[in-house]
């Protein structure tokens, strides 16, 4: 077995809307059945005990190896406590090579459970020994530095709820919520909201007393200490008991509380000047811990700390007793668990001291054994839900000291006797105020009910009816996407939307080009996505894009498929029939929104078959305004486009709208049928977007194809009296609709200048000339950097092959490189003539081109 190509999917894709990891896996002949290899099996399940029932598949209703690597790498994800559950193996053309694809939560988990699997079946096959808990460790560990925290993962859990896409920006808990204009961000219990000045007076414990006292906030009074001498003297104006603690922390560190000799002040200042150098002493206030969770203006949650301690039972030590309670599951060493154990240092060995203990005591049945002065969850204290018991003034004054401070979310630290009843009548007081607050305690606290405090912080970011989104338009098809791309984005501009596009040509944002080259693929996708200057984003999407990571969004409003024709690329990357490709195609359509439009081509009978799998309602648009299928969605009052007296007209029950193609400059007044098409296309899907019908007219009136505009799609140019027409058509259904349209125009002689991408099927490549030695009288043929992996002269030779037998062509020509190529056709052209260039280096030919105009 030879596991190779290993793909990660990180959006919908041909198999699953689910994140996958997608390998090609080839089996040699005597190995493709697990029955062929005596034993395996019983090896197998030995050392993967777990492993599901295996269920044949195929013709042959075996079970192949390649099925087996599938389904270890699934449950060995699922066993390390992944949410996993789809996959799937599938045979290719080639004998003993399949497609093998596992879901993923996470991807590097998902990659190493692949090369786990891999290892457990090559163990069994040469029965030797596989570390099976090693290997779950092994995940477990990754899954846990990889994965959100529970603080941010709550968040997106709730805007997953909420239907809001997200996208984590770093390995760390940076978190996109939403796309282009509408999106927020977050890092973990902090927002793009949360001011920086506001997180540095919550950091400045001094200041946030000042302006909490100022507001009428009950603080303990306290001041600066220079130094450990100053602390005590400090200690003894404010009266004893005092907490120390760093001017900035966090987490609890270097925090000492109540502080009754001047030893304890000494230790405490020496403790906290470890982690900051201004220190503060201040008035110990009795009562319990408490931390109060604002969220905007309200209150969210509530919860009473205790520090972390053991309860003795007689028998155990206190060091026995920490071991104990540790090894409770819900404990970990980080933030990916409810809890944290308890850490049994300096800080608790002296807090034993204190105690009359050590670590080798047994308290008595029922002592209760502090190992810290101070709650903090991250030390191995505990939590108690105490939400619903928290009096009206006490949220208010929280509220309010949040408000002062200007945190959006707030962690507000209280010290009184109960939360029952007002601070000020029992002499408590706000000791701090948190950014960036632990959300743990909150949603599993040790004791009483989790809070929906990750609803919270979504509904403060995404008021009621916002779910983030602009408006997302997929564009799919063998031609015409990109021109049907930009002219959707041209009217959405109409609009007054500023608009992110993506396709072959590049990237732009409200129409400056920020990166060029084939920009059809997920990656320039997500990185419009990310732009915070787009309203609207239009995408070409590619076969290749979705074959190598699937799409770049979860949902888009409206799906474009073109059409599918003879196909293109056909016999690339196992995608070998036209049927192939448009279950490719289909997956735009497939991951439209519910309440989003599907635009359809219904003149094309596999565009239109793709109705019957959408979720969404679907627009048809054809030419033939009476084609059957057309005509039957109308007549049931759904959305229709087509041609009728010389006019688009877009129809959904009683509504009608008119726009003359006379108004259409592209199409020019209808002569240019593929250019019609790619209309429609776009007016459906614009239509579909939400565009107001102003914004269309205007749009298609002012949409031309210049070569700045529209490059490589049927670009005019005026030559000495000739006309010339640039174009990127390389397929055969491109050429067959260049050649109807530039029939319609006049033409004394026509020439073509036109090279093969090597990447297509020998048979494709000669249909296209095959296709215009029928059309032109002059043939340039030219070799240049398309020849993708193909030996020199072959492409040449299979477009000399498609010219046998040419029924008008009298004239071929053989040439190496493209811009002599067509500098030659030039040279040969008379007023009256046109020729027909389809160039392969858009950009440089189209500026070769024009430069020969000028010159002219």
């Amino acid at each position: 077995m030879q596991v190779s190509r290993i793909r990660a999917l990180r959006g919908p894709n041909l198999w699953t809307h689910h994140t996958a990891m997608e390998a090609v896996v080839s089996c040699s002949e005597s190995k493709i059945a697990i029955n062929s290899i005596p034993g395996f099996e019983e090896r197998l399940r030995a050392r993967f005990p777990q492993l599901p029932p295996f269920q044949p598949a195929g013709r042959n209703s075996v079970v192949s190896i390649a099925q087996v690597l599938e389904l270890a790498t699934l449950a060995l994800q699922a066993e390390a406590g992944c949410p996993v559950t789809f996959s799937r193996t599938t045979a290719t053309v080639e004998p003993g090579v399949f497609q093998v694809v596992v879901e993923y939560s996470e991807e590097a988990v998902g990659r190493l459970a692949l090369e786990k699997a891999e290892e457990l079946c090559r163990a069994a096959d040469e029965d030797r020994p596989f570390d099976l808990e090693g290997a779950l460790a092994q995940l477990r560990e990754l899954d846990e530095d990889v994965r959100l925290g529970p603080s941010t993962g709550s968040i997106v859990n709730a805007a997953i709820a909420r239907n809001i896409p997200f996208r984590r920006m770093t390995e760390g808990s940076m978190v996109m919520f939403g796309w282009g204009s509408r999106q927020r961000r977050i890092q973990a219990a902090e927002t793009d909201a949360t001011s920086a000045i506001a997180e540095s007076i919550a950091q400045d414990k001094e200041l946030t007393k000042k302006l909490l006292a100022a507001a009428g906030v009950p603080v303990p009074h306290g001041r600066i200490a220079a130094n450990a001498q100053d602390a005590w003297e400090a200690a003894c104006e404010i009266g004893l008991p005092v907490v120390v603690k760093p001017k900035d922390g966090n987490q609890g560190k270097g925090v000492t509380v109540n502080i009754t000799t001047r030893e304890q002040v000494e230790a405490a200042f020496a403790a906290a000047e470890a982690y900051r150098d201004d220190v503060i002493v201040e008035r110990y206030l009795p009562g319990h811990d408490f931390r109060l969770l604002v969220v905007g203006d309200k209150l969210i949650a509530a919860a009473r700390r205790e520090p972390p301690l053991v309860i003795g039972d007689g028998v155990h030590t206190v060091r026995e007793l920490v071991e104990i309670v540790n090894s409770d599951p819900r404990r970990g060493s980080g933030h990916a668990t409810s809890l944290t154990k308890i850490r049994f240092d300096d800080i608790a060995l002296a807090r034993l001291t204190e105690q009359g203990m050590n670590a080798d005591s047994v308290p008595a049945r029922g002592q209760r054994v502090l190992l810290r002065n101070n709650a903090n969850l991250s030390t191995g204290g505990t939590a108690t839900d105490v939400t619903d018991d928290v009096h009206p003034d006490v949220a208010a004054c929280a509220v309010a000291a949040a408000q002062m401070v200007g945190l959006d979310i707030c962690g507000v630290d209280l010290v009184c006797e109960t939360v029952h009843k007002p601070i000020e009548d029992q002499n408590g007081g706000i000791v701090e105020v948190n950014a960036a607050p632990g959300l743990r305690m909150h949603l599993s606290p040790s004791y009483g009910k989790g809070r929906a405090v990750g609803e919270a912080i979504v509904n403060d970011m995404f008021p009621d009816g916002d779910d983030g989104r602009i408006p997302v338009v997929a564009v799919t098809g063998t031609n015409g996407k990109t021109t049907t791309v930009r002219v959707i984005a041209h009217i959405f501009g109409k609009d007054g939307l500023r608009v992110g596009m993506t396709n072959t040509d590049g990237v732009y944002i409200e129409g400056r080009q920020i990166d060029s080259g084939d920009c059809s693929g997920p990656r320039s996708a997500r990185n419009v996505l990310l732009h915070p200057d787009v309203d609207a984003a239009v995408f070409e999407t590619a076969r290749g894009g979705i074959l190598r990571e699937g799409l770049a969004f979860d949902r888009c409003q409206v799906g474009v498929v073109t059409n599918i024709g003879s196909g293109d690329h056909l016999g690339l990357n196992y995608i070998t029939t036209v049927e192939d490709l448009a279950v490719l195609k289909r997956v735009i359509v497939q991951n439209v929104a519910a309440d989003g439009m599907a635009v359809l081509n219904a003149a094309d009978p596999i565009v239109a078959g793709m109705a019957d799998i959408c979720r969404c309602a679907v627009t048809f648009f054809a030419a033939d305004g009476q084609h059957p299928l057309l005509a039957k969605h109308r007549a049931l009052g759904n959305r229709v486009v087509y041609v009728d007296n010389g006019a688009l007209v877009a129809v959904e029950g009683k509504f009608e709208q008119r726009i003359p193609l006379a108004e259409v400059p592209i199409t020019a007044n209808g002569a240019i049928g593929f250019q019609v098409e790619n209309v429609m296309a776009a007016l459906a899907a614009a239509w579909g977007a939400g565009a107001s019908w102003d914004a269309i007219r205007k749009g298609l009136a002012t949409f031309t194809t210049d070569s700045h505009n529209a490059p490589g799609r049927f670009n005019v140019f005026h030559y000495r009296g000739a006309t010339l027409i640039a174009d990127y058509g390389h397929n055969p259904d491109a050429i067959n609709a260049l050649v109807r349209a530039v029939e319609s125009m006049p033409a004394k002689r026509r020439s073509v200048v036109i090279s093969g991408a090597g990447d297509r099927r020998d048979e494709d490549i000669r249909e296209q000339t095959r296709i215009l030695g029928n059309a032109f009288d002059d043939v340039v043929l030219y070799q240049d950097a398309c020849q993708r992996g193909r030996a020199d002269g072959e492409v040449i030779a299979l477009l000399r092959e498609g010219l046998k037998g040419a029924k008008r062509t009298t004239y071929v020509e053989e040439i190496n490189g493209e811009f002599i190529a067509i500098d030659s056709a030039l040279a040969r052209l008379q007023p009256g003539d046109l020729c027909l260039i389809l160039v392969d280096q858009v950009q440089e030919a189209l500026a070769h081109i024009a430069k020969r105009v000028a010159e002219a």
